[in-house]
């Protein structure tokens, strides 16, 4: 159990039956009455945002979410299959459970399986990846006094914005969180 007053962001704590995320949190202590909490939960499975307010007494129970390593083997239609790669049990998940998670991660990458309680809700791909272009346009010299960008796809199938000199077959770094270019390789 863990008390409001002790709420910080990214504590997960199971109230009103589902499994929250704390997203911002804010001790309150108005000129008149009791003190309050206030915070933005994000609900891990669903992904939606809702506000409430806790007296710094109120104590809720502490969620356990367990974040297993696992490599992506291959997409097989709505499936994704991954693999524990400590006793090579494989899992099969569907992309309602997957979602965008995959869009910058190749195959035979690691990735991060969160469960509660053993059931899957989400992956998460590595911060950073280094991904090989596939498709742009070619830049132009000297149209640069903008800070201009095109779109690239990458060997995922994803796209991205790039700077104009970056081509076809450059490696490039980019942050999964974000979809952003970070640099070239």
């Amino acid at each position: 159990m863990i008390s409001a007053g002790d709420f910080r962001n990214g504590i997960t704590i199971e109230y009103e039956n589902s499994i929250y995320q704390i997203i911002e949190f804010q001790h309150v202590k108005p000129g008149k009455g009791a003190a309050f909490v206030r915070t933005k939960l994000k609900n891990i499975i669903s992904g939606g945002v809702v506000e409430k307010t806790f007296r710094p007494t109120e104590k809720c129970p502490q969620a356990r979410i367990d974040r297993k390593d696992m490599q992506y083997l291959y997409a097989d239609g709505d499936l994704f299959y991954f693999m524990d790669t400590e006793n090579y049990e494989q899992v099969g998940l569907n992309s309602e459970k997957v979602g965008d998670a995959l869009k910058f991660v190749k195959e035979n990458e690691m990735v991060k399986v969160c469960s509660h309680n053993g059931n899957v809700f989400a992956i998460e791909p590595p911060l950073f990846v280094e991904l090989e272009i596939t498709e742009t346009e070619p830049g132009f010299k000297g149209d640069t006094a903008t800070g201009a960008t095109k779109p690239a796809t990458v060997e995922t199938g994803a796209t991205v914005n790039v700077p104009l000199f970056v081509d076809i077959h450059d490696v490039i770094k980019i942050d999964t969180r974000t979809g952003e270019y970070l640099s070239r390789v």
